[in-house]
């Protein structure tokens, strides 16, 4: 099976090599989508043996996820691991998110809510993630226990079936809307996320929900 592990990154210069030097224990081939970085993300990228792919803006996350998911397509791969290149996730969890793919199923989206120990900052938990799980139910129909997980894994199948539109951070939602609207198998897999302080405060949470109501909108 030939896999590969899509990195997006953004001003991620602090992490980046750490992130694919670990994904590239249990991953042969890493693709890192720098995402019109303002740091040195791109440079240490390159001084890595990962894939590197650069946006000359900054696009977001969903765009910067399908610009590796076709190159993944345009390659062959038969499956694809999206990662976050800010360290919260741990690469020695990528076999676990890889393994229902090997028993039939077609994607898996890691929860942060299935019996791992993710210390989730107390907004984000019983606030940003309570709506988030309200507005995919009532919007999409689709009940997951995590909303908004990073960390996922898909076959030819849905890679196939599944394209980014979204380009903000509303792209999970839109990932588990396609997976229930093309009928395909899915599982969620338990994760740790380990949560720095940059990146947890009230306003960048809304800031996910509001891409994800707009996204609702337009639609």
């Amino acid at each position: 099976m030939k896999m590969i592990c899509i990195i997006p990154a953004h001003n991620e210069e602090e992490n980046i090599q750490k992130t694919v030097q670990e994904a590239k224990k249990y991953i042969d081939t890493v693709l890192v989508v720098n995402d019109g970085s303002k740091d040195k993300t791109k440079e240490l990228s390159k001084k890595t043996d990962a894939i590197v792919i650069n946006h000359t803006i900054n696009r977001g996350q969903g765009s910067a996820l399908e610009t590796g998911n076709e190159y993944a397509r345009r390659n062959n791969f038969d499956l694809v691991i999206h990662f976050d290149a800010d360290g919260q996730f741990l690469a020695k969890e990528i076999p676990e998110i890889i393994e229902p793919l090997k028993n039939g199923y077609d994607v898996s989206f890691g929860s942060r809510f299935l019996g791992k120990k993710s210390k989730m900052p107390w907004i984000k938990k019983h606030i940003i993630m309570r709506i988030g799980k309200a507005i995919n139910y009532v919007f999409l129909g689709v009940k997951t226990t995590d909303p908004q997980s990073g960390f996922r894994a898909m076959n030819r199948k849905a890679l196939e079936k599944i394209k980014i539109e979204n380009d903000g951070m509303a792209h999970c939602s839109e990932i588990l809307a396609k997976t229930h609207k093309e009928n395909l198998l899915f599982k969620e897999v338990p994760i740790t996320v380990i949560y720095n302080e940059f990146g947890q405060s009230f306003g960048s949470g809304f800031k996910t929900l509001k891409d994800l109501i707009i996204h609702k909108i337009n639609k």
